[in-house]
């Protein structure tokens, strides 16, 4: 029994092992593979169920011990005068950094500020640089702010050394970006070393130049895709500056990562620890002692949904939290309804508070790398830096990330997962809640601010190789809940697919609800169903819909099914599908009218696209 001075509740149980737990799970397998138990990455690592505590981890150095990481917030409005009162909010409710956010930037979402003196200035207007940190998030065409910045805070009479700005000078992101630049890395390399050289001659502490893993992550890209290009990124970048005649200890401390945090939690987290681990490696291999690299945060492109974009803020939530307890340095959230255009002062409150409540509620800055010693986390990372490494290799022996994207190296790699992902959103295997599964097409958006575009900076540079795409894998089943709006605004009604229910409530419950979810995430209407007692023909008449879905159970499928198909089929149906699997009776259903078998697993996309094509 537990001793009552000293209690130890596990003690009155027997000893947990990996072998009792494996043999509990075989029983619930029941023959089946133990492989079913586990997953795979897009880059192809394997999670396993379970893992043993890594009891020789140790954790690794990051944000100083109990520090919260920097809150930054987007400065993002075309208005000067309106960008500069949304940053003097933000700053007097908790954000203690600042992105700049200028026009036809990776991040700018078609909006941003105008990259002039005038509107820096007036976008600052009251701001005390030395209180709060700044961050750039810079295009090809606007470098030349860099140096619009420090010619403010040298006309502010401010010592340069007082102010943390992370200036974000990252060419060869933007050259992913847009495929515009010079054919070689070595025609730029001068020109950005002494745009870095001159920030750092000023008195400005850095860092500077950002190895930027988000344009991997916006194009669809893996986890260790991102982390390659970023560290190949920053190694081309100490390269250029140790060129150039900058000490490589004062190079390192030049360069900063900026990574995507998504709502994969743990994958995040892995990849933002893997960062620190693949830095720590080049140091090495330059023969300096390794000191914690500056990595930041911004929740991601691609996860982000129009509809139901109230899930977002879930995401992000998961988001920050993975990259906060990743150990990122500063974390950016993308507001909630950023998909719909530029956020209204509600949204960007909401990003800023989802920050705030993590840190300041939860504590969850609390704990350095709380990860450590975690045998799931400490797997995932080694794995993801393995994999990482063994791609930045590819990259380098390619001749470096510039020539690596020249030829279309990097763009292939990232297309290849992309489309995986694709599919997977396609079949429902990878969920995105509101969209794919779960929609509400009768919802009513948020508002946002009724703002125009901003003008982009125009780019005379020439297009040497093709630009990364920045998707958001929602956008194909957007595109069709679009046409349902226009349908709607056109006639007064959705599309609709009609529910031949068969049997009782108990045979076509959970396929009516099945095929209910599937046709609304492409804005079809779902009509009938239900106990109603109208011959079949004669309601689906009356439904006014063009499609009908048969919904019942195996059962009554065997019994009904090929009479209702025949009979929907005579009604006028331009197709008629029924949700499940039928097995030996698919062809008799074929032959008596049923011409596509909906259930898990099906490309959802596909058929809702061919829908739209019979509709129109």
């Amino acid at each position: 029994m537990t001793d009552p001075q000293n209690p130890t509740l596990a003690a009155d149980f027997p000893p947990a092992t990996a072998e009792a737990w494996r043999g509990l799970v075989d029983a619930v397998l029941k023959g089946a593979p133990f492989a079913r138990l586990e997953s795979r990455t897009y880059d192809g690592l394997t999670i396993e169920p379970l893992y043993p505590r890594d009891a020789a981890a140790t954790a690794l150095g990051g944000r100083a011990p109990g520090a919260a990481w920097t809150v930054m917030q987007r400065v993002d409005h075309p208005d000067p005068a309106a960008a500069n009162a949304q940053a003097l909010d933000d700053l007097q409710n908790g954000a203690t950094g600042l992105v700049l956010v200028f026009a036809g930037s990776v991040s700018a979402n078609g909006f941003g500020l105008d990259p002039s003196p005038a509107t820096l200035t007036r976008a600052l207007d009251e701001i005390d640089l030395t209180a709060v940190a700044i961050d750039l998030n810079l295009s090809p065409a606007t470098r030349h702010v860099v140096g619009d910045f420090a010619a403010l805070v040298k006309g502010r009479g401010i010592a340069p050394a007082k102010v943390d700005l992370r200036a974000s000078i990252n060419p060869i992101g933007g050259f992913a970006a847009t495929g515009r630049g010079p054919p070689i890395w070595q025609e730029l390399a001068p020109n950005f070393a002494a745009m870095v050289g001159e920030l750092a001659t000023a008195g400005f502490r850095g860092p500077f130049a950002v190895g930027d893993g988000r344009v991997i992550h916006n194009a669809g890209g893996s986890e260790a895709q991102e982390l390659a290009f970023a560290l190949a990124s920053a190694v081309a970048y100490l390269r250029a500056l140790e060129a150039q005649g900058m000490a490589l200890a004062a190079a390192r401390d030049a360069i900063y990562f900026r990574l995507s945090a998504d709502a994969d939690q743990f994958l995040t987290m892995a990849k933002f620890r893997a960062a620190r681990k693949l830095w720590a490696r080049i140091e090495q291999a330059c023969a300096l002692t390794p000191k914690p690299a500056m990595v930041t945060a911004e929740t991601a492109w691609r996860m982000m949904t129009k509809h139901d974009p109230y899930v977002n803020m879930l995401r992000t939530t998961i988001a920050v939290a993975a990259a906060g307890l990743g150990g990122a340095d500063a974390v950016t959230v993308l507001p909630h309804t950023a998909p719909m255009g530029l956020s209204d002062p509600f949204a960007r409150r909401v990003a800023r508070n989802t920050q705030l409540v993590l840190l300041e509620e939860s504590n969850l800055a609390r704990v350095s790398d709380p990860a450590a010693g975690s045998g799931a986390l400490e797997a995932m990372t080694h794995a993801l830096c393995t994999a990482a490494w063994a791609a930045f290799r590819e990259i380098e022996q390619q001749g470096g990330v510039w020539a690596a994207l020249e030829t279309g190296l990097i763009q292939r790699h990232a297309a290849a997962v992309r489309a995986e992902r694709e599919r997977a959103v396609a079949r429902r295997t990878d969920i995105l809640t509101g969209t794919n599964e779960y929609p509400n097409i009768n919802e009513v958006l948020p508002a946002v601010l009724d703002v125009a575009p901003a003008a982009l900076p125009k780019d005379d540079a020439a297009v040497v190789a093709a630009a990364l795409p920045r998707i958001r894998l929602a956008e194909p089943f957007e595109q069709l809940r679009d046409a349902s709006d226009k349908i709607l605004a056109a006639t007064g009604a959705r599309p609709k697919v009609f529910l031949a229910t068969l049997g009782k409530p108990a045979d076509f419950n959970a396929r009516a609800n099945f095929a209910k979810n599937f046709f609304e995430a492409g804005g079809i209407a779902a009509v009938g169903g239900g106990d109603d007692p109208s011959p079949l023909a004669a309601a689906f008449k009356a439904s006014g819909a063009a499609l009908a879905c048969l919904c019942g159970s195996d059962k009554t499928y065997d019994s009904e099914a090929e009479a209702a198909a025949a009979a929907l089929k005579a009604a006028g149906a331009r197709r008629v599908y029924l949700a499940g699997r039928t097995g030996a009776t698919e062809e008799i259903l074929r032959a008596a009218g049923v011409q596509t078998f909906i259930h898990e697993g099906c490309d959802v996309l596909a058929t809702l696209q061919a829908a739209y094509d019979i509709l129109r």
